[in-house]
């Protein structure tokens, strides 16, 4: 197979990048090199920054109906090309199909909602608050903005970042995950097609060294992120130190607490679908089980030993695959050493995905639903993010104890609680002290209009992503005080101005 050399998109264009350095984007179903992407240099990001930045003024001047019609047609072509764009998500992610059709439309919700702009950036007025004085305010546009964007929905968070930016009258600059960046490049094409004029959307390949000229340039005036605590913690510091609004969210120990009264097989069910679907490659996939009592511990357990079974692992396009590789032969390794780790630290292993081969394709990056029970809150496999297919049991004897476990993790990012009563489920939605939260629901993702957004160490900044907070994230405030006298004639006042 041909290795295909992708590009930037800058100026309403592709890019050949000139750094003369490269990463290797893989095919993770079959292990092998598909394309060469280009890492940018300093220079070369310096450059898309000016451009953008020049973009920018006309782009912010259009008003707000105007931007949003580009955005209504994006939508349109998307939706005409959604089963091509699912086919390049799939063969550079390793999800499959059906769910790289998914990770589109989570993402085109967020377009949608930011069509209601005109609404979200009108100010406020009051009239006559003193004598002849009115006070207004206006949102305005930050100038140019970034996104860091990570490799497990490498189209629906790079929507999510660009709608609400891009409609509020701001150039946005793309940095997406290096291993699968192929879509973020075609919503460039996209969206100059949709009419966005050349220069207020680039996609602009890189590493750190791209990252920390984002970081770093005077002329980048927010960085929104998305990946591991870690770099979110290093990006958020030091997008704050250099005077940037910043908002990064980190990974994620999603916890699913079990009630003595649930219906186990429909808790089984969510379970096998939210920990192992897409790899458990996802910031909201749930990782830690949590049954109450002995008896809900035991017949949860068997349930899902049972259920795992008969999971299809496979390809990306196989449509009988119910989940497929994971996105590099690291993340594979990295995942079958969480593993071992928690075999040598004692948790019962109910299921072993290591050493998986699919045939045809021995070369994927693929690693079977594991399952472990008895896993307590002092082991490496609760205490870490594992990002794989790997679901873990910790059992609480009472309800109180469960609450605690999802409160005073690290991780504070999504949380589920399945129960038949009302009382439980008010009372651990106002206590719990994690960002999201889901009543018989195993991946609680807002709709597009809430907000999302994890606490503690899965989230940093104050402003979260998508619904309302997108749009207070991306602009700023303006405050107007007016008067105009009429012939009124004063002398100098040393005092505070007061609106008598």
């Amino acid at each position: 197979m041909a290795v295909r050399t992708l590009t930037h998109f800058i100026d309403g264009a592709y890019r050949e990048g000139t750094s003369g350095r490269f990463a290797d984007v893989f095919n993770p179903s079959t292990g092998q090199v598909q394309a060469r992407v280009p890492l940018a240099s300093k220079e070369e990001l310096e450059a898309a920054i000016s451009v953008a930045a020049e973009a920018q003024i006309a782009w912010a001047a259009s008003n707000p109906q105007r931007r949003i019609r580009v955005l209504m047609k994006f939508i349109d072509l998307v939706a005409r090309d959604r089963d091509a764009l699912a086919e390049l998500i799939s063969n550079e992610h390793g999800k499959t199909f059906e769910d790289a059709k998914g990770d589109i439309q989570r993402g085109i919700e967020v377009v949608e909602f930011a069509l209601a702009a005109p609404h979200f950036l009108k100010g406020e007025y009051s009239s006559a608050v003193g004598t002849g004085i009115d006070v207004y305010s206006m949102r305005q546009p930050l100038g140019v903005v970034a996104g860091i964007t990570p490799f497990n929905f490498p189209a629906m968070i790079p929507l999510w970042k660009l709608a609400p930016a891009i409609a509020s009258g701001n150039s946005f600059i793309l940095k997406p995950s290096e291993r699968d960046p192929s879509v973020p490049l075609r919503f460039g094409e996209l969206l100059q097609e949709a009419g966005l004029p050349a220069g207020v959307f680039s996609v602009v390949n890189g590493d750190k060294e791209a990252v920390d000229t984002l970081l770093d340039d005077d002329r980048i005036k927010a960085v929104a992120f998305v990946g591991s605590t870690p770099i979110a913690q290093y990006i958020y510091e030091r997008a704050a130190a250099n005077g940037k609004r910043a908002q990064c969210f980190g990974g994620a120990k999603n916890h699913m607490i079990v009630m003595p009264d649930a219906d186990l097989d429909q808790v089984a069910d969510a379970l096998i679908g939210a920990g192992y679907g897409s790899a458990g490659e996802r910031c909201m996939a749930i990782s830690v089980a949590v049954p109450v009592g002995e008896e809900t511990a035991e017949a949860l357990s068997a349930k899902l030993s049972e259920r795992v079974k008969h999971l299809r692992v496979g390809p990306a396009m196989d449509p009988e695959s119910d989940y497929g590789a994971l996105v590099t032969a690291e993340a594979k390794a990295r995942v079958e050493n969480y593993i071992q780790i928690g075999v040598d630290e004692g948790a019962t292993l109910l299921a072993d995905g290591r050493g998986l081969t699919v045939a045809g394709h021995e070369e994927g990056f693929y690693v079977g639903p594991t399952l472990f029970d008895n896993v307590t809150p002092d082991m490496t496999l609760y205490r870490e993010e594992i990002f794989g297919p790997v679901l873990i049991i910790t059992r609480a004897d009472t309800y109180e104890e469960a609450l605690a476990l999802a409160s005073d993790h690290e991780y504070g990012n999504g949380v589920s609680l399945y129960t038949r009563d009302g009382d439980t489920a008010r009372d651990f939605s106002a206590r719990v002290n994690v960002g999201m939260i889901g009543i018989n629901v195993p991946i609680p993702v807002p709709i597009a209009y809430h907000t999302f957004g994890g606490w503690k160490k899965s989230g940093f900044g104050d402003l979260n992503q998508h619904g309302p907070d997108s749009f207070r994230f991306y602009t700023k405030t303006k405050t107007v005080t007016s008067r105009w006298p009429s012939g009124v004639k004063e002398g100098a006042s040393f005092v505070m101005p007061l609106m008598d």
